[in-house]
């Protein structure tokens, strides 16, 4: 099986994946699990089919590395153009952060997480080098903030495969449909 890059994030339902000082304190649920699907997702299970996490230095900076309970083993890659001090096992990458990906991509391995923010994933998204793009939809309508998705890409189309509904939070996991020919 081929390794993928899945971008797994979470939006406002007015696409933002952090507030204006990159906070995400708003993301959680609206404590009513009536509408909850059987299986919840899990993002322990997601966790275990990846073996790197690509995040850029800003989500690094808000989140550090506490985001993920099963860091052992996992290779940290914390895209920056600037010099930057980093806790192990994170290291820093720089330049053409895609093609090092797709590189790595070629090599035997568990799938890569696109961790975020914007600035890094917007180079991915418009090289058309995600696989497989698994948005959780917060219930909650920001305003303002870093936008998930900004303009100037070529449309790509997407095979939804997955939903859930975990307390309000709606996920949805698509697959990048791929080109023929």
């Amino acid at each position: 099986m081929d390794r993928k890059v899945i971008l797994n994030l979470a939006v406002s339902l007015d696409g933002y994946i952090c507030d204006c000082d990159g906070g995400f304190e708003w993301i959680r649920g609206q404590g009513d699990r009536s509408l909850d699907t059987q299986p919840l997702y899990d993002i322990e299970e997601f966790a275990r089919q990846i073996d790197v996490v690509v995040m850029g230095r800003k989500a690094y900076a808000d989140c550090g590395l506490d985001f993920i309970k099963e860091a052992a083993g996992k290779q940290f890659w914390v895209a920056s153009s600037q010099k930057i001090s980093l806790d192990p096992p994170a290291v820093r990458v720089s330049g053409d952060v895609v093609a090092q990906v797709l590189a790595l991509k070629q090599q035997p391995g568990k799938d890569i997480w696109l961790f975020g923010g914007a600035g890094l994933t917007q180079p991915f998204i418009q090289a058309d080098a995600v696989d497989e793009y698994i948005i959780g939809i917060i219930p909650i309508l920001l305003g303002r903030g870093r936008r998930l998705f900004q303009a100037d890409f070529a449309s790509i189309p997407l095979h939804l495969e997955q939903t859930w509904i975990d307390d309000g939070i709606v996920i949805l996991r698509y697959h990048r449909e791929r080109k023929s020919g």
